[in-house]
């Protein structure tokens, strides 16, 4: 499938220097070809000698910021903003500087916070960060810092939009700085050995109680005493547990935002299964950024190609003249009318896909 991609035509959109745009083009189809990350694999998928490929990847590291890019891909029509994290296991990297410990305490490997837009049910990334236990404690700082950093200065980006969080970020901190940062959140919450508190303005505790098939609303409740938040829980057929939701929007289209909530965990499975995340192998924790980027940015393509081509074997489920209401539109998803954010990627996708079933 790789074969019909032609990933320069999207690299000449994404990246302002044309040279530069052909390297981070060879260097994604080679990725697509290798389907890894490390940089012996992807210079073996390159034209001319693999020595000489693997010095090329090597400039290009050093002569652009492939992070910077990403960023072009937010789209500003989306409802809300996805953050989430996952483990990058690394068995073997038992020097590599940015490489720690993991939760278990004894696998090697590293964290990266994704940040991405929802698309058609799955997410097309943005944004990332990287930390490891390693690095939390050589910089003396912590998970919470790392986080924080991922945040801040997104107000500008944002707006109105909420990001939304699961039970990862449920903590006070975090929240904290959110507030400062002006952002709206929905975030799950953690219920796990220590459940987090609440109270009301009366001063009493809030309890998070509720049976199956209810749905709870607190509305004004105070997390740990410092945070005012709205609380929703709802408790479905065939779940083990309730889903419980706080944010600093109304609660039930907090809610309503939750269960939209794209499944990032499959964009992650697709990195580390079809393009070799977890197959990094760069020395430098800057290094090993610029690559995931440039990953990330492959995959987006392909996630686009992919929906277009999928539209055009089955149709697509909503066309350009027909108006979809508030009510019935996904959220998460564009407004028709508004629909026109990367416009010239679109065209680019289309004329790709063109190509692709000529090809075929």
């Amino acid at each position: 499938m790789h074969k019909f991609i032609n990933i320069w035509l999207f690299m000449q959109t994404l990246f302002e220097d044309q040279t530069i745009a052909n390297k981070a083009a060879e260097i994604g189809q080679a990725i697509l070809a290798a389907g890894s990350l490390r940089l012996t694999e992807i210079a073996a998928k390159m034209r001319g000698r693999s020595a000489a490929s693997y010095k090329r990847i090597q400039r290009f590291l050093q002569q652009t910021d492939p992070r910077e890019v990403l960023w072009r891909l937010f789209q500003e029509q989306a409802e809300f903003l996805i953050a989430d994290v996952t483990e990058v296991q690394r068995p073997q990297a038992w020097k590599t500087e940015y490489v720690g410990t993991l939760r278990d305490g004894k696998t090697k490997g590293f964290w990266v916070l994704l940040l991405g837009s929802p698309y058609r049910g799955r997410v097309i990334p943005c944004g990332l960060t990287t930390y490891s236990s390693k690095t939390i404690a050589a910089s003396l700082d912590s998970r919470n810092l790392n986080h924080f950093r991922a945040f801040a200065g997104l107000k500008d980006l944002l707006g109105e939009r909420p990001v939304v969080l699961d039970r990862e970020f449920s903590y006070l901190e975090l929240l904290l700085q959110l507030v400062e940062e002006q952002l709206h959140f929905v975030i799950r919450l953690n219920l796990g050995s220590h459940p987090p508190q609440f109270w009301d303005d009366d001063g009493r505790q809030v309890a998070l109680t509720i049976s199956r098939g209810e749905t709870v609303i607190h509305h004004r409740v105070w997390y740990r005493g410092k945070v005012c938040v709205n609380l929703i829980g709802s408790w479905g057929q065939g779940f083990r547990e309730p889903l419980w939701i706080m944010t600093n929007l109304e609660a039930q289209q907090a809610q309503r935002i939750y269960l939209a909530r794209m499944k990032i965990e499959e964009t992650f499975r697709d990195l580390k299964s079809l393009l070799g995340m977890g197959r990094l192998m760069n020395k430098q924790q800057t290094y090993m950024e610029k690559m995931l980027a440039l990953l990330l940015l492959v995959f987006a393509i392909g996630l686009l190609l992919g929906e277009r081509l999928r539209d055009h074997l089955y149709g697509e489920p909503i066309r350009d003249h027909q108006v979809v209401s508030e009510k019935e539109r996904i959220p998460g998803s564009f407004p028709v009318e508004e629909g026109q954010k990367m416009e010239a990627l679109f065209r680019l996708v289309h004329f790709a896909q063109t190509e692709m079933v000529a090809s075929v």
